[in-house]
C-alpha cells in the first residue's frame, strides 16, 4: 500500500514538473532566422523558462567582478590600447547587424573589452558583454577579417541565448531531480541544481550550438562587410596552434574540420552577403588571401 501511495505521488509530482516545463516552453517570444543569408533554424523554446533579464543581469555582474579583477592586476587593457580600439572597431561595424538575429539585442548594453592574457580565448555574456584575450590576437596573428568571424561567433552564443537554453535544460534536470527527491523524502536535489546553473562564465555549449553560432557568427560577419572565407582561415590556425595543446577557444566539439566542413557548406550563402555589403556580386570577389 505504502509503495502504491509513492507511486502516485511521484506521478503526480512527474505530472506536475511536466506540465510546468510545457507552459514555460511554449510561452516568450519566438525569434525567427532572417529569409536570406545562411539558413539556420529557430532558436530553442527551452530558454523561455529562464527569465532573460535575471540572466542578463547575473551575466552583468560576473563580467563587472571579472573587470574589476583584471583592473586590480593590471590586465584590463586601457581605452587607447592599439587592439582594445582595433575590437571596438570592428564591433561597431558588426553590431548593427545583431538585430537581424534578435530584436532584443538592440536594448543591449553592448560592450567591448580587452584582457591582457596569454590565453587564446574570446567570449560574449548574454546581454552583449564582450571579452577578448591578447592571447587569440596575438598567438593567432589574427586579421581583421578573422577577428570578425571570431566576434561574429561569440556574439551568435548571445543572439542565439544558448546560455540561457543552456541552463534552462540544466534547470530541468534539477526540476526532475526535486520532484523526485519530494517524492521519495531526499532532500533539495533540485534546488541545488538550480543555484548551480546560474553561473554564466565558462558554460560549456553542446554541438549544435557551436554549430550554430559558427554559421550565425559567419553571418552576421559577412553582412558586416567582412570576408566569410576567414572562418576556414581561422579554424586552419586554430588547429595548428592547438596540436600540441588544445586552446581554451578551441571547444573539443565539434572538431575543426567539422566546422571547416559546415562553413563551406554553408559559404555561399555568407558570400552573397559579403558582396551585396561591398556592392558587387559573388563572381566579382577577389581570391581571399592571409
Amino acid at each position: 500500500m505504502r509503495m502504491l501511495k509513492r507511486r502516485q505521488t511521484i506521478k503526480k509530482y512527474t505530472s506536475m514538473g511536466l506540465f510546468v516545463f510545457l507552459t514555460a516552453c511554449a510561452s516568450g517570444p519566438r525569434h525567427l532566422p532572417p529569409a536570406d543569408g545562411v539558413k539556420a533554424g529557430e532558436s530553442s523554446s527551452f530558454k523561455n523558462m529562464v527569465p532573460a533579464s535575471q540572466l542578463e543581469a547575473s551575466a552583468v555582474r560576473q563580467y563587472d567582478v571579472m573587470k574589476q579583477k583584471a583592473a586590480k592586476g593590471n590586465a584590463l587593457a586601457p581605452d587607447n590600447h592599439p587592439q582594445l580600439i582595433r575590437l571596438r572597431t570592428i564591433s561597431k561595424r558588426i553590431l548593427p547587424y545583431a538585430q537581424v538575429w534578435n530584436p532584443d539585442s538592440k536594448s543591449w548594453k553592448w560592450e567591448v573589452n580587452l584582457f591582457v592574457s596569454d590565453q587564446v580565448n574570446a567570449f560574449c555574456m548574454p546581454g552583449g558583454k564582450i571579452a577578448f584575450y591578447t592571447g587569440i590576437l596575438e598567438k593567432l596573428k589574427l586579421n581583421d577579417d578573422e577577428v570578425a568571424i571570431v566576434m561574429g561567433h561569440e556574439i551568435a552564443h548571445a543572439l542565439r541565448e544558448h546560455a540561457r537554453d543552456r541552463i534552462a535544460k540544466e534547470q530541468m534536470t534539477g526540476l526532475g531531480a526535486n520532484i523526485l527527491s519530494q517524492a521519495l523524502g531526499l532532500g533539495g536535489l533540485g534546488s541545488q541544481a538550480l543555484g548551480q546553473g546560474m553561473q554564466v562564465l565558462g558554460l560549456s555549449f553542446s554541438r549544435a550550438d557551436e554549430k550554430d553560432a559558427d554559421l550565425v557568427g559567419m553571418d552576421i560577419a559577412a553582412r558586416a562587410g567582412y570576408d566569410p572565407r576567414a572562418g576556414i582561415s581561422l579554424w586552419q590556425k586554430m588547429g595548428a596552434s592547438s596540436k600540441d595543446k588544445p586552446a581554451e577557444w578551441l571547444s573539443t566539439h565539434p572538431s575543426g574540420e567539422t566546422r571547416i566542413y559546415e562553413m563551406q557548406r554553408n559559404m555561399l550563402d555568407a558570400l552573397k552577403l559579403y558582396a551585396k555589403a561591398k556592392n558587387t556580386t559573388v563572381d566579382q570577389l577577389p581570391e581571399y588571401k592571409l
